[in-house]
């Protein structure tokens, strides 16, 4: 397939630039397998799409305050995204300078603290903290990386709203958005009903927001993002499987913990890093039914969701959302889908 089949048009003004007043309060689009029109829900809906003994598998990744501004010892200005710490003190960033800055180049924080640019590793620069942790200096001087399409700086209400309820495992530099619907009295809810609920973690990277440049989709050469998917959670999905429940994504990147977790062919433990990119004719193993967010058009994310509910029916779901003026992107609203046969 070609880049082009996944563009869709967007207007400006749909691209949600604030969380919703409750995380409850958004949109779900609900796109059912047997080909049915889509529904317009809200949310608050979802218990009514899921059964006693279906899993929910989430990703508690939690952000980093990985966006931090300084300047170079010559005064120049630098943007710096911390996408990984690989030691204590020592990990890959992103840096926005007029000049790529020279290894041994020092760079002084806003909010105090140094860092020193070692290196090059690819695309990005390897970094150090002389005089402290990398997670203490993002704690002290770092802001949270709202996505390159909200067109405003971070604010206090980010801190809180950016984060799942659930997240625990620092290392992510965005948010799995799917999860950002769900609060505690709707966790509370579905356990209530015996949904049950297993968690994976993967570290959503900044490659996420990165264009498909090529045209042809095997051309494309994926980014790598760090999955944790432990043995519980494998029994987990087995034990649903044989009751006959469903299991259920909360996000692509639940989905992209799993299905790396079972690409040999038979779902086990996972740790280490993926670069699975799904597209159309992708046969899952693992996943039934996906809650996730709208997204970029031409990404990575939008070519996921079209091979689990098929190509012609997400355009057409997408194009729908866009006329029925559906929130979009990291702070918008849901979707509910179930696997296409």
């Amino acid at each position: 397939m070609q880049r082009s089949d996944f563009h869709y048009d967007l207007p400006d003004e749909l691209i949600a630039q604030f969380p919703a007043g409750n995380r409850q309060d958004s949109r779900l689009l609900h796109l059912p397998s047997d080909n049915r029109e889509v529904v317009d829900r809200l949310f608050v809906d979802l218990p009514a799409l899921l059964n006693p003994g279906d899993l929910l598998v989430f990703n508690d990744t939690r952000v980093m305050r990985a966006r931090l501004y300084g300047c170079k010892e010559s005064g120049g200005r630098v943007e710096l995204l911390i996408e990984r710490v690989l030691e204590p003190s020592r990990g890959l960033a992103h840096i926005r300078a007029s000049k790529s800055p020279k290894p041994g180049s020092r760079i002084l924080l806003e909010g105090g603290g140094v860092l020193i640019v070692q290196g090059r590793e690819d695309d990005l620069f390897i970094i150090d903290a002389p005089d402290t942790e990398l997670h203490a200096l993002m704690q002290q001087a770092g802001h949270m990386p709202l996505p390159p399409y909200i067109s405003r700086d971070d604010e206090a209400l980010d801190e809180e709203r950016y984060q799942t309820v659930y997240s625990k495992r620092e290392g992510a530099v965005a948010a799995p958005t799917a999860g950002l619907h769900f609060d505690h009295a709707m966790l509370s809810r579905l356990d209530a009903m015996g949904v049950e609920r297993a968690h994976v973690t993967l570290h959503v990277g900044a490659g996420t927001f990165r264009p498909v440049r090529v045209d042809r989709l095997e051309d494309h050469v994926m980014h790598s993002e760090y999955v944790e998917v432990g043995v519980d959670v494998c029994k987990q999905v087995q034990e649903t499987r044989a009751r006959g429940g469903r299991v259920v994504a909360v996000g692509t990147t639940s989905v992209r913990s799993l299905e790396s977790a079972a690409h040999a062919g038979q779902l086990q433990p996972f740790y280490g890093d993926t670069r699975l990119f799904i597209t159309p004719g992708y046969r899952f193993r693992c996943v039934d039914a996906l809650v996730t967010n709208f997204h970029l058009p031409e990404s990575t994310l939008l070519m996921l969701v079209a091979a689990f509910s098929g190509h012609e029916r997400v355009m057409e779901a997408y194009r729908h959302a866009v006329a029925q003026r559906y929130r979009f992107f990291s702070y918008g609203d849901a979707m509910f889908l179930e696997r296409s046969s």
